[in-house]
C-alpha cells in the first residue's frame, strides 16, 4: 500500500461486527472462562466478572474502537502511529510498539495451539483416537503427551513434538497465511461472516447435547450449579477479584492491538458506540452462554462434581484436550462430537489469530509499503522460524505467555487509557467517541474511562507483578516459568523482538518526516 493510497474498507457493516467479534471469541471463551469460573467462587466470580466488564471491559472496549478509527483516517493502521499523534513525544511511538509487539508474540505460540485443535478435530473424524474404555482420563492424557511432545530424557530443554502434530501447524499456519493475503474485506471479513455463525451453530449443538445428558456420576444442572451458585465467602478474596479482572480482559482482547487496527478500517463517521457493544454482546454470549454450558456440566455429568474440581485445577489444556475427548469417548458418539468441539475451537482459534497478525501486516503495508502477498508470505516465514521456538523448546511458550498474553495488555490498556482520557483530552476522546454514533453512552462511562478504568488496569498489574515477584520459589523467575535454557533463549527472543520493533518504528517515523518535508 503506498501512502496516499485510498485505505482498505470493510465491504458490511455486519462484517466489521462479526471480524471485531472474531478477534475477540477465541479458545479462552470455551476452555479458560469456565475454569476461572469453577476455581473463584461459582457464581461469585460473575459478580466481578461483570462489574469489571461495565466499569474497564466496555470503556476499554469503545476507546480502542474510537483510538482506531481516528488512527486509520489519518493514515495510521497501528498504535505506534496513533500514539504519536495522540502526545507529540518522540517516546510515544516507541510505547506504541507494545500494539505490533503483543499480537505478534502471542501469534507466535497461538497458532500451533490453534494446529492442535484441527488435528485433533480432523483425528476424531478418522477414528484414529483411544478407544473407549475403563480410564479414558488416562488414555487421552497419553495421547495428548505423544501429540504434542514430552520433554526428551536425552535432552531436557528440548520437546519431542510428532510429526503429524507439526504436520498441522504448517497447514494452520498456511491458512492464515491465505486468509491474510486476501486482505481485510476479501480475507478477514470474508472468514468472520462464514466462522462466526458455524461457530455459534456448533456451540448450540453442543449445548443441547449437554443439557439432554442423562445423570451418571451427576446432571447437567449439577454442573451449571456448580458454575452459578454463588459461594459468596469468595467474594472476600482479592484473588477472586484479580481474576474476574482478568478473564474479561483476556476475553475481549484488549490491549493487543487488534481492535484499533480493525477499527483503523472504518470510515471517519462510521459508528463506533452500538457497533463495539455489539461486538461486546456478542463475545459475552459466547463466553457466559455457551461457554460455561459445555466442558464443566458434562464433566460432572461424566466425572461426578469432585473430580470435576480436580479437572478445572489442572487447568484449560487438560479440560479441553483430556477430559472433552475423554467424554466424547463414553457417549457412542464419540467421533463426530468429537470433531464438533474441536471444530468449533478451530474456528475460534482462527478468527483470532488472524486478527492477531493483522497489526503486522498493517504495518508492513502502510510503513514499508509491501504489497499484501508479500507482506502475508514474510509474515508466515517470520511465525514458522519463530514459533519453532515453543514447539521445540521447554518453558519457551510459558515466557512468551506470561509477557505477551498476560503482562503487556494492560500495560498498553492503561497506557492508551492515559493517553486518550488525559494527554488527548477526556472531552476530545468523548465528542469523537461519538461521531457518527448510532447510540449515546450514559455520562457514567465517561468517568469509568476517565478515572476507574486505569484505577483498575493499575491494580491488575500491580497484583500481578507483586503474586510473581512474592513467589514462593524464587528461583522461578517473574513469569514464574524456571530458569532452563528454554527460557532464557525465549527471553532473549523477546527482547530482541522488541527492540528490533523500535528500530523499525523508529525507521518508518523518519520516513514519514522526510516525505512530509518533501
Amino acid at each position: 500500500m503506498t501512502r496516499g493510497a485510498e485505505r482498505e474498507r470493510w465491504a458490511l457493516r455486519i462484517g466489521v461486527v462479526l471480524a471485531m467479534a472474531g478477534s475477540a471469541v477465541g479458545l479462552g471463551n470455551f476452555l479458560r472462562f469456565p475454569v476461572q469460573a469453577a476455581r473463584h467462587g461459582g457464581g461469585a466470580f460473575m459478580i466481578p466478572y461483570f462489574i469489571s466488564l461495565v466499569v474497564m471491559g466496555i470503556p476499554l472496549m469503545w476507546m480502542e474502537w474510537g483510538m482506531g478509527r481516528w488512527g486509520g483516517a489519518r493514515g495510521h493502521g497501528t498504535t505506534p502511529g496513533m500514539f504519536q499523534l495522540l502526545w507529540r513525544h518522540p517516546v510515544a511511538k516507541y510505547l506504541g510498539v507494545l500494539g505490533l509487539f503483543t499480537p505478534t508474540v502471542i501469534m507466535i505460540y497461538y497458532t500451533y495451539i490453534e494446529s492442535w485443535t484441527l488435528g485433533y478435530s480432523l483425528l476424531h473424524l478418522a477414528g484414529m483416537v483411544p478407544a473407549p474404555g475403563d480410564d479414558a482420563l488416562a488414555a487421552f492424557a497419553g495421547f495428548k503427551d505423544a501429540y504434542v511432545g514430552a520433554p526428551r530424557p536425552d535432552a531436557p530443554a528440548l520437546l519431542g513434538v510428532s510429526l503429524m502434530a507439526y504436520a498441522f501447524f504448517l497447514a494452520t499456519l498456511a491458512l492464515n497465511v491465505w486468509v491474510l493475503s486476501r486482505g481485510v474485506a476479501g480475507g478477514i471479513e470474508i472468514l468472520a461472516r462464514v466462522a462466526m455463525p458455524m461457530l455459534l451453530a456448533v456451540g448450540l449443538i453442543l449445548v443441547v447435547w449437554v443439557l439432554q445428558l442423562e445423570p451418571r456420576a451427576g446432571t447437567p444442572l449439577d454442573g451449571l450449579g456448580h458454575l452459578w451458585n454463588p459461594d459468596f465467602s469468595a467474594l472476600a478474596d482479592p484473588g477472586v477479584w484479580l481474576a474476574a479482572a482478568g478473564q474479561v480482559f483476556f476475553t475481549l482482547s484488549l490491549g493487543m492491538g487488534a481492535i484499533q487496527c480493525y477499527a483503523s478500517y472504518l470510515r471517519e463517521d462510521d459508528d463506533v458506540m452500538l457497533t463495539g457493544l455489539a461486538t461486546t454482546s456478542a463475545n459475552e454470549f459466547a463466553e457466559v452462554v455457551l461457554g460455561a454450558s459445555i466442558a464443566i456440566p458434562a464433566a460432572v455429568v461424566f466425572f461426578g462434581l469432585a473430580e470435576t474440581k480436580a479437572i478445572a485445577d489442572s487447568g484449560t489444556y487438560y479440560l479441553g484436550f483430556i477430559s472433552m475427548p475423554a467424554i466424547f469417548s463414553t457417549s457412542g458418539h464419540g467421533a463426530v462430537l468429537g470433531a464438533l468441539w474441536f471444530g468449533l475451537l478451530f474456528l475460534a482459534g482462527l478468527t483470532s489469530s488472524v486478527s492477531l497478525s493483522q497489526p503486522m501486516m498493517c504495518f508492513l503495508q502502510e510503513e514499508f509499503r509491501l504489497g499484501r502477498t508479500r507482506a502475508a508470505v514474510l509474515l508466515g516465514v517470520t511465525f514458522f522460524v519463530t514459533t519453532n521456538l515453543c514447539i521445540w523448546l521447554t518453558g519457551a511458550l510459558d515466557v512468551m505467555d506470561f509477557w505477551a498474553g498476560t503482562f503487556c495488555p494492560p500495560a498498553l490498556a492503561l497506557i492508551e487509557c492515559v493517553l486518550l482520557m488525559w494527554v488527548f483530552g477526556a472531552d476530545r476522546t468523548w465528542t469523537e467517541l461519538h461521531r457518527g454514533a448510532d447510540l449515546r453512552a450514559p455520562r457514567f462511562f465517561y468517568y469509568a474511562a476517565k478515572y476507574a478504568t486505569p484505577l483498575f488496569l493499575t491494580l491488575i498489574l500491580t497484583s500481578w507483578a507483586w503474586q510473581s515477584l512474592a513467589a514462593p520459589d524464587p528461583t522461578r523467575g517473574l513469569e514464574g516459568a524456571g530458569t532452563g535454557p528454554g527460557i532464557w533463549i525465549a527471553r532473549a527472543f523477546l527482547l530482541g523482538t522488541f527492540a528490533a520493533l523500535c528500530l523499525a518504528a523508529r525507521s518508518a517515523w523518519r520516513r514519514r518526516v522526510a516525505e512530509a518535508r518533501t
